[in-house]
C-alpha cells in the first residue's frame, strides 16, 4: 500500500488541497449566500452551476487534454478554478456567482481527470485497488477538512475565499515538479444508454437517483444548517460529519456485497439512508449532537451508493463493455445532479429547512423501491459470477470509471497522442450477435448473445 501511493505522492499530495479547497468552497458559498440575502431557489440555481459545468467539463476536458498535454490543461485549469472563487466576493451578484460556479465546476472535473489519468498510468493489476482505496480516502477526508475550515475566518469578509485560491494555486506546485512521465490519453468509446439499461436497469437508475441525492446533500447542506439555526462553526462540523460516515461505512458495505446479494445490500443500504433522513427532519428542531449523528450516518450510507450501482452493472457485462459502460453512468449520475439543489431549495421554500432532509428520504425511498422492483423481475446473480466492489469516490468521472487492466493502449513513450493515434473503435455488432442483457430475461449471461 505505501509503495503504490509512494509511486504517486504528488498526485495525491494536490488532489488532497484541491479537495481541501473544494470542500471548503460549497460550505462557503452556501453560508455566504444567506448571508447577501438571495432567495432559496436562486440559492438552488447557484449551486446548480457548479454540477452543469461538472458535466459539460467531463466531456470537454478530454479533448483539450488531448491537444494540450496533461500538465498544460492541469494548470490552465488550476488558475480557472482559483480566479472563480476571487470573483464571488468582488461581484456579490447571483448570476455572476452562477456562471462562476459553472467555471469552477468545469475546472473540477478537468482537474479530477488529469489526476485520475496520473493515477490510472501508475495502476498495475496488484495495486490497482490499493490506490483507488488511497484515492477515495484522500478524496473524502480533503472535503472534511475543507468544511471543518469553514470556522477559521468569518465568511462574510475576502479572508476564506483568499484562502481557497491560495490552496488551488498550492496544489498545482506538486504536479508541475514531478519528474515522472505524464501519463497516455485514455479515451474509451461511450455504450449507449439503451443498451445499458437492458443491461442493467438498477445500475442506469440509481446512478441517476444517486447524482440527484448527492447534489442535493452537498449542494444545500450549508443553506440548510444555516436556515436552521446553526452557528458558521456548527455548519462546519456539520458538513465534515457526512464525509467521516462516508470514511468509516464505505468499505464495510462493500464488503458485504461481495458477500451477499449485491442487489439486496444496495436496497438495505439506501433505507437506512432515508431513515438517517426522516431523522434528521425531525431532529432539526432540536439542534443538537443527535442531528449531527444522523448526518454521519446519511453520508455513511449514501456515498457507497454509487460504487454499489457500478458494481452491480459490471456484473452483467463484460469487461471490454465496463469501460465503454463507464462514461454513461457518469454521464448519467452528471443529469441526475442537476436537479439536486433545486429539489432542495423548492423543498425549503415549501415546507421549512427540515424539507432539506424530507427530500432526501423522498429520493432514497424512490431508490429502494425500485431496486425491490427489480429483486423481483430478477434472481440474483451468483456470488462466484460477481465481480469485485471497488470503492469509487462520489464525485466520478469517466477516467475514474475506467480503471480497467483489460485494456491496451498503444505505448506512446511519454509523447503526446494524436487523433490518429488513437486505437479504431471496435465494430458495433450485428443486431443478432448484441451481447446487451435482456432486463427480464433471467437466463442470459454477459457476453451471450441474446435469443432470438
Amino acid at each position: 500500500m505505501i509503495s503504490a501511493v509512494g509511486s504517486a505522492w504528488a498526485l495525491f499530495f494536490g488532489l488532497a488541497f484541491i479537495m481541501i479547497g473544494n470542500g471548503l468552497q460549497g460550505a462557503l458559498l452556501g453560508v455566504r449566500a444567506e448571508l447577501e440575502g438571495f432567495d432559496g431557489v436562486m440559492t438552488g440555481v447557484i449551486m446548480t452551476g457548479y454540477f452543469v459545468g461538472f458535466l459539460v467539463g467531463s466531456r470537454v476536458v478530454p479533448y483539450i487534454i488531448l491537444r494540450v498535454g496533461h500538465v498544460r490543461c492541469f494548470a490552465a485549469l488550476a488558475s480557472l478554478t482559483s480566479i472563480t472563487i476571487l470573483i464571488h466576493p468582488t461581484f456579490v451578484d447571483p448570476w455572476v456567482w452562477t456562471a462562476m460556479r459553472l467555471l469552477t465546476g468545469l475546472g473540477y472535473a478537468g482537474l479530477y481527470i488529469v489526476a485520475e489519468s496520473w493515477l490510472n498510468d501508475r495502476a498495475t493489476n496488484e495495486t490497482r485497488g490499493q490506490l483507488l482505496a488511497a484515492y477515495m480516502i484522500t478524496m473524502l477526508g480533503g472535503a472534511a477538512a475543507g468544511s471543518l475550515l469553514l470556522g477559521a475566518a468569518e465568511p462574510s469578509s475576502f479572508v476564506p475565499f483568499i484562502l481557497i485560491s491560495v490552496l488551488m494555486s498550492f496544489a498545482v506546485i506538486p504536479i508541475l515538479l514531478s519528474a515522472a512521465p505524464t501519463p497516455a490519453v485514455d479515451q474509451p468509446e461511450a455504450m449507449s444508454l439503451l443498451r445499458l439499461y437492458r443491461a442493467s436497469p438498477l445500475g442506469v437508475v440509481g446512478a441517476f437517483l444517486v447524482g440527484t441525492t448527492q447534489s442535493l446533500f452537498f449542494g444545500m447542506g450549508a443553506v440548510y444548517a444555516t436556515r436552521a439555526g446553526f452557528s458558521v462553526a456548527e455548519t462546519s462540523i456539520f458538513m465534515m460529519g457526512a464525509f467521516v460516515g462516508g470514511i468509516i461505512l464505505t468499505w464495510p458495505i462493500g464488503r458485504l456485497s461481495d458477500i451477499f446479494d449485491r442487489r439486496l445490500v444496495l436496497t438495505v443500504t439506501t433505507f437506512c439512508a432515508a431513515l438517517a433522513a426522516i431523522a434528521g427532519a425531525l431532529l432539526t428542531a432540536r439542534l443538537d449532537w443527535m442531528l449531527f449523528v444522523a448526518m454521519g450516518f446519511f453520508g455513511g450510507f449514501n456515498q457507497p451508493l454509487y460504487s454499489l450501482c457500478i458494481a452491480h452493472t459490471n456484473d452483467f457485462l463484460t469487461p471490454k463493455q465496463m469501460v465503454r459502460a463507464s462514461g454513461t453512468l457518469v454521464m448519467l449520475t452528471g443529469l441526475g445532479s442537476l436537479g439536486g439543489p433545486l429539489i432542495a431549495a423548492q423543498s425549503m421554500e415549501t415546507i421549512g429547512p427540515w424539507g432539506y432532509f424530507w427530500a432526501l428520504a423522498v429520493l432514497q425511498t424512490a431508490l429502494g423501491l425500485f431496486a425491490l422492483y427489480r429483486i423481483s423481475r430478477r434472481p440474483a446473480r451468483p456470488l462466484d459470477e460477481q465481480g469485485v466492489y471497488v470503492a469509487v469516490p462520489t464525485t466520478p468521472t469517466p477516467v475514474t470509471a475506467s480503471l480497467n487492466p483489460e485494456i491496451d493502449w498503444p505505448e506512446t513513450d511519454g509523447a503526446q497522442l494524436t487523433p490518429d493515434d488513437l486505437p479504431e473503435p471496435e465494430p458495433a455488432p450485428d443486431e443478432g450477435e448484441a451481447v446487451a442483457i435482456d432486463a427480464d430475461d433471467e437466463d442470459d449471461r454477459p457476453g451471450e448473445p441474446l435469443k432470438a
